[in-house]
């Protein structure tokens, strides 16, 4: 299962115990600092970085890719840096910031070092913000999608409804340059849909994911994305459509099998949800999923 997969589990533990009265995005804490155009001027000011913590309480904090905004607490509280990894960031960073803005080359391989660095330790926004920095210098298709993608993961994990926000329109932002490039880049398509479910604008975000139904009847992530959201806004009866298309498509798709018995379940469709249940189980090792589907099972008695 994918990190953004595994997450999401985690907002099923939530999303399941409600009713068909839910809302389209989760209830968070509001942080009301840095606002959307500050962040669309500086690309930086979205990452956690090594600076961020609970010390630093929203305001401005010298973290370890300069001074940008920080969040009230680290963003993936589960993730600790090993002292080596620590100090090798660190030394790539020094590198960074000492070298001539001439030595474009040199300069752009220390991003790209960075960035890989950063997401081997799930900092998906510093991955992205030094995968943007390559693009800004080198653009085109593939590098704005880079930095669009490790940016789309640290708004998966978001964890306030305001840095969902920032994180979305920085996603929108690099997205809409993939698809200037490549308006047929279906998963950029897809992943800008669920960026704007943060915007004010969500509707815009369905119709983007239907539009790549549309063009592909049988892609996987847009039958997900279409059946998660219907799970989180309470049409349990939509998303059992959804999620059986999808493993019409591909009866493998683990996280497919498990939704659709979590949006069975809610019809009352209690045989059908455990047989979609143990199908998920039997298709994965992950001891998360395993743990989750038990949990449902027991439901279901």
């Amino acid at each position: 299962m994918t990190t953004t997969s595994k997450h999401q589990l985690l907002i099923l533990a939530l999303a399941v115990v409600l009713v068909a009265g839910l809302f389209l995005l989760p209830k968070v804490i509001v942080k009301p600092k840095e606002g959307r155009g500050e962040l669309a001027q500086d690309a930086a000011q979205t990452a956690t970085r090594d600076g961020g913590g609970p010390a630093t309480n929203g305001s401005k904090a010298v973290a370890s890719s300069g001074q940008q905004p920080t969040t009230v607490g680290p963003e993936q509280p589960h993730m600790t840096v090993a002292p080596a990894q620590r100090s090798e960031i660190n030394g790539l960073l020094t590198k960074y910031k000492a070298i001539n803005s001439a030595d474009l080359t040199g300069r752009l391989q220390l991003a790209q070092q960075l960035a890989a660095k950063y997401k081997a330790i799930e900092k998906f926004d510093s991955a992205g913000y030094y995968f943007e920095q390559v693009a800004l210098a080198r653009p085109g298709e593939q590098a704005w999608k880079r930095a669009a993608d490790e940016y789309f993961e640290a708004y998966s994990f978001a964890a306030t409804e305001e840095r969902q926000k920032l994180l979305g329109a920085k996603c929108q932002e690099l997205y809409e340059k993939v698809l200037k490039n490549n308006p047929d880049n279906l998963d950029a398509k897809t992943n800008l849909g669920m960026a704007y479910m943060a915007s004010a604008d969500p509707v815009k975000g369905i119709t983007l994911i239907r539009e790549v139904l549309a063009s592909d009847p049988r892609n996987e992530k847009a039958l997900y994305n279409l059946g998660f959201l219907a799970i989180q806004s309470g049409q349990f009866d939509r998303a059992v459509e959804r999620f059986q298309e999808l493993i019409k498509v591909n009866a493998e798709n683990v996280n497919g099998q498990f939704y659709l018995g979590v949006a069975l379940a809610q019809t009352g469709a209690k045989a059908e949800a455990r047989k979609a249940f143990e199908k998920a189980k039997s298709l994965s090792t992950d001891p998360a999923l395993a743990a989750s589907v038990d949990e449902q099972l027991q439901k279901l008695n």
